[in-house]
């Protein structure tokens, strides 16, 4: 019996989360199993307090800046909040088009804000319609409300088809975000993976 209940609890975390359950502080973003991931990018994310803060997005862009893919976004902003606060993830918002899409796209980018720990969330290689993009030069790109009007804009560009290999990540904040709100988004690594 002892024996089950172990398995049980096992397949449980697994079935929950779509991996193998890992550390506390590890959080994995779901992954479409039909494609092997081509990119990944982590960083340490620390809740902070108050409120207009703790939104952030995960998207990739082609080398020319266009939109390809949304890995995440918070579900605050996605679900309206960007119409109610204006400086939530801007940047995002404007170049996913997200006031045209419809719920159920939405839903199939969003999550709850996560807890403070390491996220690493990995990009399959595909488009937002699920289309295998071939191989070449993109970017990765995080963008974090820190507070109000205070945001941070991290950039990678990768290079997919190429082999592993790790990103020159840049920093850009805008507003004037004190030390301690900065800290809300750290130590951010992308590498490409295939």
């Amino acid at each position: 019996m002892k024996r089950f209940f172990v398995f049980f609890t096992l397949f449980a975390a697994v079935a929950l989360t779509g991996a193998a359950a890992g550390p506390a502080s590890q959080k994995t973003a779901p992954q479409p199993s039909s494609q092997e991931a081509a990119a990944e990018l982590s960083f340490t994310f620390t809740r902070q307090s108050g409120h207009a803060s703790n939104q952030f997005a995960v998207w990739i862009e082609d080398a020319q800046g266009n939109y390809v893919k949304t890995i995440y976004a918070a579900r605050y902003t996605a679900n309206g909040g960007w119409k109610r606060r204006e400086t939530s993830i801007p940047v995002w918002v404007r170049k996913s088009g997200l006031s045209g899409m419809d719920k159920t796209q939405i839903d199939a980018l969003t999550g709850a804000t996560p807890g403070s720990g390491t996220l690493t969330y990995s990009w399959d290689g595909t488009d937002s319609s699920g289309a295998v993009l071939p191989a070449g030069g993109y970017v990765i790109c995080l963008e974090g409300t820190l507070r109000w009007e205070s945001q941070v804009m991290y950039r990678a560009p990768v290079s997919i088809g190429q082999g592993p290999s790790a990103a020159q990540v840049g920093v850009e904040y805008t507003g004037t975000p004190p030390a301690d709100e900065r800290s809300m988004i750290e130590d951010v690594a992308v590498r490409a993976l295939r």
